[in-house]
């Protein structure tokens, strides 16, 4: 990939991380920000990656 195209996805991500929800929590003196963002490509349903999730969590215990 070409460095034009690096840099201009770099600041294309950066644009939506700015735009994204945020959680704001505050602990002592430090504050934690945690954008929330989701892939615009994904065919996975927020139902199929919990059940894929719990999946790999089974497989991963037994």
């Amino acid at each position: 990939m070409s460095s034009e195209k690096n840099i201009q996805n770099v600041a294309d991500t950066t644009a939506r991380a700015e735009n994204a929800p945020a959680l704001v929590k505050k602990i002592g003196r430090t504050t934690y920000i945690v954008r929330i963002h989701f892939s615009e490509t994904s065919t996975e349903t927020m139902s199929d990656k919990i059940k894929r999730m719990l999946k790999n969590e089974i497989q991963q215990m037994g």
